[in-house]
């Protein structure tokens, strides 16, 4: 590689770095604002702890990507707290998926008299959950460790959520069988989510399913909204 070259790409990553270095500020600054504290009420104090953790720790453990580290708060923790509006204050729900515990453990900090039951397959991820859960004294969530398809028949949830785990077709066959009867899906999706619906309609129907809403899940000002899809089982 030419000299050149070589300072050329030294630029590249000092420009990253810098841009990462900003980016980090920010979500920083936007995590300790006044709006995101009054949003979170009593929970923020728990939030703010749990995203500290996860900014030290989380790429570390595999849990997020680099990239995401210097946008915790935008990205994943009120992408997270968006959906608590549209859940029950109490009963059961069942957060599949649940990895680094976006949205399980934010919505487990914010209704606390939910039951929260986190279903997560991977080893090293719900030791992550136990450690957080014994943190910040969770005494609402339980930590299952498989596959949501394990835990058909264990449950008769409230509600099921999850975020970013598999297309419609796919998690309405791990999710509805977790439900009650009149229990709702209500899950974090992409902006896209309203071409999925088609190809699950006859999975739906198996299941006596209504029909899908999408909804917008908002935060605070100056946060892009997060898409959210509610749908009930028969």
């Amino acid at each position: 590689m030419s000299d050149d070259a070589v300072r050329d790409d030294d630029v590249v990553h000092a420009d990253a770095a810098l841009s990462d270095s900003l980016e980090d500020s920010a979500d920083r600054t936007l995590g300790e604002s006044a709006v995101v504290r009054e949003h979170l009420g009593e929970a923020y104090d728990d939030v703010a702890g749990f995203g500290e953790l996860l900014r030290e720790q989380g790429e570390l453990r595999g849990l997020i990507g680099p990239r995401e580290v210097s946008r915790l708060w935008e990205r994943h923790l009120l992408n997270s707290a968006a959906v608590v509006p549209y859940l029950p204050e109490t009963g059961t729900l069942v957060d599949i998926g649940s990895g680094a515990g976006l949205p399980g453990i934010v919505v487990a900090m914010m209704r606390l008299n939910l039951d929260v039951v986190l279903v997560e397959p991977m080893e090293r991820r719900t030791t992550w959950l136990d450690e957080v859960v014994e943190r910040f004294g969770l005494t609402n969530v339980d930590v299952r460790r498989g596959r949501a398809e394990e835990y058909h028949g264990a449950f008769e949830a409230d509600v099921v959520t999850s975020r970013a785990v598999a297309n419609l077709a796919k998690l309405a066959r791990m999710s509805l069988p977790l439900l009650r009867r009149g229990g709702e899906m209500v899950v974090l999706k992409g902006r896209n989510v309203a071409q999925e619906i088609e190809p699950a309609r006859k999975v739906l129907r198996s299941f006596k399913a209504g029909e899908p809403e999408i909804l917008l899940g908002t935060t605070v000002e100056g946060v892009e909204p997060t898409t959210i899809l509610r749908l009930r089982r028969g």
